[in-house]
């Protein structure tokens, strides 16, 4: 038997796109007022915030924030964890304990999670869902619950200009060089020297560079067509659709 649409049903429908349209400008409304900015930190006090940062909202669990800072233009994600410290409330000293640089994009979901030092260099760009520590879990002590033992720190750096891949986990005492590309899923640990790509658990390195020997083993597939020269941002926004201006930064052409 076919469908027959009545007055009511029709009447039921337009009210449920109206309704949807409604949630969705509504919810957009609340990400817009609940995201965090040094012009609207909400209830954070981090250490430091920089101009043209955003933390979008909803956040992730975030505290002791003041042992926190955060580099200008930076994008952290929806739902990232960034703590400092066991618990809310501690006094963890002169110094912060979790430093990301300016230029940082840290994807929806991840967690950083500070004990003693985490620094991520400038232009760092993480996927989602990535894990950053400085504490490991004690295990010797086979009576005692591994909860309940005294953990592990040891400090942990990626350099600037790194790419962190969708779920990869960078454990207590990794450093990391400039230009460091970290596969998807990979667990990395130890030093990675400068642009190098690591992949797999534990994480090896499968490509590096030298100036010698440029990449080996060799890229295979052509490099990005660069942006011609000439091109304006007014043109580059035109093309791609992103506002590329510094916030405060007039609209004009030719810049």
């Amino acid at each position: 038997m076919p469908f027959v649409r009545t007055p009511l049903t029709a009447a039921r429908a337009r009210v449920r796109r109206a309704a949807g349209r409604l949630v969705h400008r509504g919810w957009r409304w609340v990400q817009e007022a609940g995201a965090v900015s040094n012009q609207n930190p909400g209830p954070y006090r981090f250490g430091e915030l920089g101009d043209g940062t955003r933390l979008a909202f909803p956040l992730g669990t975030v505290f002791n924030e003041q042992w926190i800072t955060i580099g200008p233009f930076s994008i952290i994600g929806e739902r990232v964890t960034i703590s400092a410290g066991f618990l809310p409330g501690l006094d963890l000293g002169p110094e912060p304990l979790v430093r990301i640089g300016g230029g940082c994009v840290i994807g929806r979901g991840s967690h950083i999670v500070g004990h003693q030092s985490i620094v991520l260099g400038d232009d760092v760009w993480t996927g989602p869902n990535v894990y950053i520590t400085d504490q490991a879990h004690e295990y010797r002590d086979t009576d005692l619950p591994i909860g309940k033992q005294w953990p592990r720190n040891a400090p942990v750096e990626i350099g600037a200009g790194s790419w962190i891949g969708t779920g990869a986990v960078i454990l207590p005492g990794a450093r990391l060089g400039r230009n460091v590309v970290v596969a998807a899923n990979a667990v990395v640990t130890g030093e990675v020297p400068d642009h190098a790509v690591v992949a797999g658990a534990p994480a090896k390195v499968v490509r590096s560079w030298s100036p010698e020997e440029g990449w080996q083993p060799p890229i295979r597939h052509e490099a990005p067509r660069p942006v011609p020269d000439g091109v304006t941002a007014e043109q580059l926004r035109a093309l791609v659709g992103w506002d590329l201006r510094i916030p405060g930064q007039s609209d004009t052409s030719g810049d």
